[in-house]
C-alpha cells in the first residue's frame, strides 16, 4: 500500500461558525482570524494504492459552481485536485473508487463537475462512488439545518451515473469492508460520517475528516456550529481521542492547512498534539 496527500485547495470559513459557544479569545490562538473572521482551511483529500486499486478519500469542494458562491469561502493559495494527483503521478481517469466520509459540499462537490455540453456528470469516469447508506438517506432528505452544505448538483447526479454503491453497517467500527481499510462510523456531525482507518507500515492512520477537522479542535469542547449533534460529538470525541492516543493512532487532517499528520499525546487537559509531520516526511524517517 502507498498513500499520498492529495491537495484539492484551500478556502475560509466563519471562525465562530467553525468553533461553536467556544470564545474566539480561546481559539484564535490556533486558528487566527483575518479581519472578516474568517480562517484558514484546506480540503486535504488521500488517495490510497492498494495493487491496482486507486481509492481516493473525498473530493474537495470542485470548481463547478459560479463566482458567487465561490466568493463565501474566500478561496486561497495554488492547490488544486487535478495538480495534486499529477504531482503524484496519477489522473483523474485512473482512480477506481471515490470514497466520501459525507456528502456536505466541501468533501463532494469535487466529484461532479460540468462536462463540455453542460451537463452535470462524475469527475471520476471510471470510479465506483462509495457514501454510507445511512447518510445517502439523510443527505437525500435534508434537515433545514444541513439543507444549505447538501447540494442536489453534487450529489444526485452520482446515482444517475450508476456508479455509485453503498457502504452498510452500524459499528462504529466496521472491519469488514470492500476497501483495504476499516472505517469508523460518528453520527455527531452528521449521520453516519465515515472515517477510514488505516494500518499503514506498522502504524494506524485515520483520517479524521469533521471529527477533528483541524489541531484546534483536539480539546473536546471544541466542537463546529455546524455539527447536528453536538453532545453526541463530546461523546465520540473522548471515546476516539483516548483510544487514539492509546493506541499511538497518527490522525490525518483534512482541514487543517498547517498540519498534515500529526501525533498525539495524553495530557492534564487531554489528548492533544505530540508533534506534526508531513506524511512522507513521517514514513521517510
Amino acid at each position: 500500500m502507498k498513500l499520498y496527500p492529495i491537495e484539492a485547495g484551500n478556502f475560509k470559513l466563519d471562525g465562530g461558525a467553525m468553533f461553536g459557544v467556544v470564545p474566539k479569545v480561546l481559539w484564535e490562538r490556533t486558528n487566527p482570524a483575518d479581519p472578516n473572521n474568517q480562517i484558514e482551511m484546506a480540503s486535504r483529500c488521500l488517495l490510497v494504492e492498494e495493487g491496482n486499486r486507486l481509492i481516493l478519500i473525498d473530493t474537495g469542494m470542485g470548481n463547478k459552481q459560479n463566482a458567487k458562491f465561490f466568493r463565501h469561502y474566500s478561496l486561497w493559495g495554488t492547490h488544486s485536485l487535478d495538480g495534486s494527483l499529477y504531482r503524484a503521478g496519477f489522473h483523474r481517469d485512473e482512480i477506481t473508487d471515490v470514497f466520501l466520509t459525507h456528502l456536505h459540499f466541501d468533501h463532494c462537490g469535487g466529484a461532479i463537475e460540468n462536462s463540455s455540453s453542460g451537463v452535470l456528470e462524475p469527475a471520476f469516469k471510471n470510479a465506483t462512488f462509495w457514501v454510507h447508506k445511512a447518510h445517502w438517506d439523510w443527505a437525500t432528505n435534508p434537515n433545514p439545518r444541513e439543507k444549505a452544505s447538501f447540494l442536489k448538483e453534487n450529489i444526485l447526479p452520482i446515482q444517475e451515473s450508476g456508479q455509485l454503491k453503498f457502504v452498510e453497517g452500524k459499528g462504529p467500527l466496521l472491519t469488514e469492508t470492500p476497501f483495504p481499510f476499516a472505517v469508523y462510523l460518528v453520527d455527531g456531525h452528521t449521520e453516519k460520517q465515515m472515517l477510514p482507518v488505516i494500518e499503514y507500515q506498522g502504524k494506524r492512520i485515520v483520517f479524521a475528516a469533521d471529527l477533528i477537522p483541524t489541531v484546534g479542535h483536539l480539546p473536546i469542547p471544541y466542537v463546529t456550529g455546524y455539527d447536528t449533534r453536538p453532545l453526541l460529538t463530546l461523546q465520540e470525541k473522548t471515546l476516539f481521542l483516548e483510544e487514539a492516543a492509546q493506541k499511538e493512532t497518527l490522525l490525518f487532517l483534512e482541514h487543517d492547512p498547517h498540519h498534515e499528520l500529526i501525533t498525539l499525546k495524553q495530557t492534564e487537559k487531554g489528548v492533544r498534539m505530540k508533534g506534526h509531520y508531513r506524511l512522507d516526511s513521517y514514513f521517510s524517517r
